[in-house]
């Protein structure tokens, strides 16, 4: 049988912390309009990845969210520019303003496109002790100019999980995209937009649910243990 041996010397024991219902429970919950962001992979003049990514953003705001779409236009390869520049500014400033992202990416050569991996790029992991994406949600959408593929969702998904996001388990993969869009970019009644609602409903509850909480939610060990190691080793330099 086995037993369970909590004195163990491989752990340190003063930054192991049990988790505490009390901790998941918001006394006074946040009042503002939940903000979002929302990135597509396309700077094509009809991009449905944007036609995608506006739809999603309606829908957003009508459940009463504040919605801003980054526009790629322009944004430079990474490492080709300067962090100073304004494009790049201007992303990183909305994701950090961010509580939640949806990204749409289209599906080109079995993947996500460069336009949408740039942007991704470009945001940090980390800012001094900030990181600008951990804990927040995050919505994954497609569109695919063939059969419907799940090949782009599924790298956003890597890439979220990989940002430390909380990437919700719905997603949107619209197959046939030159089919489900007006000719003044709308989407057109079907299955596929039936299925941009529950997604985005879904991104909206999760983040409610997470915002006030993400902090506790992905509070770490190793992190907890590698700040104190370091603060440790600084008073010691300091005392010389």
């Amino acid at each position: 049988m086995f037993e369970s041996d909590q004195t163990s010397p491989t752990l340190h024991s003063e930054f192991f912390d049990v988790p505490d219902r009390e901790r998941l429970t918001v006394c006074e919950p946040s009042q503002h309009r939940p903000c979002f962001l929302l990135l597509y992979g396309s700077v094509r003049a009809r991009s449905y990845s944007r036609f995608l990514t506006f739809e999603a953003a309606g829908l957003l705001e009508a459940m009463g969210g504040e919605v801003k779409i980054f526009d790629p236009t322009g944004l430079p390869l990474p490492d080709d520019a300067p962090e100073t520049h304004p494009k790049v500014q201007e992303l990183r400033e909305l994701a950090a303003w961010a509580e939640g992202m949806a990204w749409c990416s289209p599906e080109r050569h079995g993947a996500m496109t460069g336009v949408m991996k740039s942007q991704i790029d470009w945001i940090p992991l980390s800012v001094g002790a900030i990181r600008p994406t951990q804990g927040k949600t995050l919505a994954v959408m497609q569109v695919s100019g063939g059969s419907q593929s799940f090949n782009a969702i599924n790298s956003l998904r890597l890439l979220g999980r990989w940002m430390r996001m909380l990437t919700i388990p719905n997603q949107s993969s619209v197959a046939k995209a030159y089919d489900e869009f007006t000719e003044e970019g709308r989407m057109k009644p079907s299955a596929y937009y039936d299925r941009v609602v529950d997604v985005m409903e879904e991104l909206f509850k999760f983040t409610l649910l997470t915002r006030d909480l993400s902090p506790y939610l992905v509070d770490r060990y190793s992190e907890r243990k590698e700040t104190a190691e370091k603060l440790s080793k600084r008073v010691k330099q300091d005392s010389f």
